[in-house]
Protein backbone atom coordinates (compact mmCIF):
# COMPACT_ATOMS: atom_id res chain seq x y z
CA UNK A 1 0.00 0.00 0.00
CA UNK A 2 2.83 2.40 0.83
CA UNK A 3 4.59 1.88 -2.48
CA UNK A 4 1.35 2.68 -4.30
CA UNK A 5 1.01 5.93 -2.34
CA UNK A 6 4.62 6.83 -3.13
CA UNK A 7 3.98 6.08 -6.80
CA UNK A 8 1.03 8.46 -6.77
CA UNK A 9 3.13 11.08 -5.03
CA UNK A 10 5.90 10.96 -7.63
CA UNK A 11 3.86 9.93 -10.67
CA UNK A 12 4.43 12.02 -13.80
CA UNK A 13 0.64 12.26 -14.14
CA UNK A 14 0.22 13.85 -10.72
CA UNK A 15 0.99 17.49 -9.95
CA UNK A 16 4.68 18.05 -9.22
CA UNK A 17 5.60 17.36 -5.60
CA UNK A 18 8.60 18.61 -3.73
CA UNK A 19 11.15 16.24 -2.30
CA UNK A 20 10.27 17.54 1.13
CA UNK A 21 6.73 16.16 0.60
CA UNK A 22 8.26 12.74 0.02
CA UNK A 23 10.46 13.05 3.10
CA UNK A 24 7.49 14.17 5.20
CA UNK A 25 5.50 11.18 3.96
CA UNK A 26 8.10 8.69 5.19
CA UNK A 27 8.60 10.53 8.48
CA UNK A 28 4.91 10.77 9.45
CA UNK A 29 5.31 9.68 13.07
CA UNK A 30 8.45 11.65 13.81
CA UNK A 31 8.96 15.32 14.48
CA UNK A 32 9.13 17.65 11.48
CA UNK A 33 12.52 17.66 9.84
CA UNK A 34 14.57 20.74 10.35
CA UNK A 35 16.84 21.96 7.61
CA UNK A 36 19.90 20.59 9.34
CA UNK A 37 22.52 18.10 8.27
CA UNK A 38 20.11 15.13 8.55
CA UNK A 39 17.59 16.84 6.25
CA UNK A 40 20.19 17.53 3.58
CA UNK A 41 21.55 13.97 3.81
CA UNK A 42 18.04 12.55 3.36
CA UNK A 43 17.41 14.94 0.48
CA UNK A 44 20.67 13.94 -1.21
CA UNK A 45 19.87 10.24 -0.82
CA UNK A 46 16.45 10.80 -2.45
CA UNK A 47 18.15 12.63 -5.34
CA UNK A 48 20.63 9.76 -5.75
CA UNK A 49 17.76 7.24 -5.81
CA UNK A 50 15.94 9.33 -8.42
CA UNK A 51 19.05 9.44 -10.59
CA UNK A 52 19.51 5.69 -10.28
CA UNK A 53 15.91 5.07 -11.33
CA UNK A 54 16.26 7.51 -14.24
CA UNK A 55 19.43 5.77 -15.41
CA UNK A 56 17.73 2.37 -15.21
CA UNK A 57 14.87 3.74 -17.31
CA UNK A 58 17.31 5.21 -19.80
CA UNK A 59 15.91 8.68 -18.97
CA UNK A 60 12.68 7.71 -20.75
CA UNK A 61 10.16 8.84 -18.17
CA UNK A 62 7.09 9.23 -20.31
CA UNK A 63 5.50 6.27 -22.00
CA UNK A 64 2.96 5.95 -24.73
CA UNK A 65 0.12 3.72 -23.62
CA UNK A 66 -1.15 0.88 -25.84
CA UNK A 67 -4.85 1.61 -25.16
CA UNK A 68 -5.38 3.84 -28.18
CA UNK A 69 -3.76 1.25 -30.42
CA UNK A 70 -5.89 -1.57 -29.03
CA UNK A 71 -9.05 0.48 -29.56
CA UNK A 72 -8.09 1.13 -33.19
CA UNK A 73 -7.12 -2.51 -33.75
CA UNK A 74 -10.36 -3.80 -32.20
CA UNK A 75 -12.45 -1.56 -34.45
CA UNK A 76 -10.51 -2.72 -37.50
CA UNK A 77 -10.73 -6.42 -36.63
CA UNK A 78 -14.41 -6.20 -35.68
CA UNK A 79 -15.22 -5.14 -39.24
CA UNK A 80 -13.54 -8.31 -40.56
CA UNK A 81 -15.39 -10.76 -38.32
CA UNK A 82 -18.92 -12.08 -38.70
CA UNK A 83 -21.04 -9.93 -36.36
CA UNK A 84 -22.65 -12.98 -34.74
CA UNK A 85 -19.26 -14.53 -34.01
CA UNK A 86 -18.06 -11.21 -32.60
CA UNK A 87 -21.06 -10.82 -30.30
CA UNK A 88 -20.79 -14.44 -29.04
CA UNK A 89 -17.15 -14.17 -28.01
CA UNK A 90 -15.73 -11.65 -25.54
CA UNK A 91 -12.67 -10.88 -27.65
CA UNK A 92 -12.75 -7.15 -26.90
CA UNK A 93 -13.25 -7.61 -23.16
CA UNK A 94 -10.51 -10.23 -22.98
CA UNK A 95 -8.13 -8.02 -24.96
CA UNK A 96 -8.73 -5.14 -22.55
CA UNK A 97 -8.24 -7.42 -19.53
CA UNK A 98 -4.98 -8.79 -20.95
CA UNK A 99 -3.81 -5.26 -21.67
CA UNK A 100 -4.51 -4.19 -18.08
CA UNK A 101 -2.57 -7.20 -16.83
CA UNK A 102 0.46 -6.06 -18.83
CA UNK A 103 0.86 -3.18 -16.38
CA UNK A 104 1.58 -5.56 -13.49
CA UNK A 105 5.08 -6.11 -14.83
CA UNK A 106 7.63 -4.14 -16.81
CA UNK A 107 6.15 -4.93 -20.20
CA UNK A 108 5.26 -1.33 -21.00
CA UNK A 109 8.96 -0.52 -20.77
CA UNK A 110 10.24 -3.61 -22.59
CA UNK A 111 7.84 -3.61 -25.56
CA UNK A 112 6.35 -0.96 -27.82
CA UNK A 113 2.71 -0.03 -27.20
CA UNK A 114 1.73 -1.21 -30.69
CA UNK A 115 3.26 -4.64 -30.09
CA UNK A 116 1.53 -4.99 -26.72
CA UNK A 117 -1.83 -4.07 -28.26
CA UNK A 118 -1.38 -6.50 -31.18
CA UNK A 119 -0.23 -9.31 -28.86
CA UNK A 120 -3.18 -8.96 -26.49
CA UNK A 121 -5.61 -8.97 -29.40
CA UNK A 122 -3.78 -11.92 -30.98
CA UNK A 123 -4.00 -13.91 -27.74
CA UNK A 124 -7.68 -13.09 -27.25
CA UNK A 125 -8.57 -14.07 -30.83
CA UNK A 126 -6.65 -17.34 -30.56
CA UNK A 127 -8.14 -18.11 -27.14
CA UNK A 128 -11.65 -18.02 -28.58
CA UNK A 129 -10.76 -19.57 -31.94
CA UNK A 130 -11.87 -16.51 -33.90
CA UNK A 131 -10.34 -16.65 -37.35
CA UNK A 132 -9.83 -13.66 -39.59
CA UNK A 133 -9.83 -13.67 -43.39
CA UNK A 134 -6.46 -14.59 -44.88
CA UNK A 135 -4.87 -12.20 -47.35
CA UNK A 136 -1.41 -11.49 -48.68
CA UNK A 137 -0.31 -10.42 -45.20
CA UNK A 138 -1.29 -11.58 -41.76
CA UNK A 139 -3.93 -9.37 -40.09
CA UNK A 140 -1.44 -8.14 -37.51
CA UNK A 141 1.04 -7.09 -40.21
CA UNK A 142 -1.67 -5.00 -41.85
CA UNK A 143 -2.40 -3.23 -38.57
CA UNK A 144 1.23 -2.77 -37.53
CA UNK A 145 3.84 -3.08 -40.26
CA UNK A 146 6.90 -3.34 -38.01
CA UNK A 147 5.65 -6.19 -35.80
CA UNK A 148 6.87 -9.73 -36.32
CA UNK A 149 5.46 -12.98 -35.06
CA UNK A 150 8.49 -13.22 -32.75
CA UNK A 151 7.56 -9.83 -31.24
CA UNK A 152 4.02 -11.03 -30.59
CA UNK A 153 5.22 -14.25 -29.00
CA UNK A 154 7.71 -12.32 -26.84
CA UNK A 155 4.92 -10.16 -25.40
CA UNK A 156 2.67 -13.18 -24.87
CA UNK A 157 5.53 -15.07 -23.23
CA UNK A 158 6.16 -12.17 -20.84
CA UNK A 159 2.45 -12.03 -20.02
CA UNK A 160 2.29 -15.77 -19.33
CA UNK A 161 5.39 -15.52 -17.11
CA UNK A 162 3.60 -12.80 -15.20
CA UNK A 163 0.60 -15.09 -14.69
CA UNK A 164 2.92 -17.93 -13.57
CA UNK A 165 4.64 -15.64 -11.10
CA UNK A 166 1.28 -14.52 -9.71
CA UNK A 167 0.08 -18.12 -9.40
CA UNK A 168 3.20 -19.04 -7.41
CA UNK A 169 2.60 -16.13 -5.03
CA UNK A 170 -0.99 -17.14 -4.27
Amino acid sequence: EQIYEVFLLVSPLSPPQSRSSLLRYFNKGSAPLECDKEFWELRDSVVQCELLILRQLGFHVSIEHPHKYLLHFLLSVKSLVNRHAWSRTPVAETSWALLRDCYHGNMSIRHTPQHIAIATLYLALNSYGVELPVGEKEWWQVLCENVTEADIHAVISDLLKLYDMEAKCV
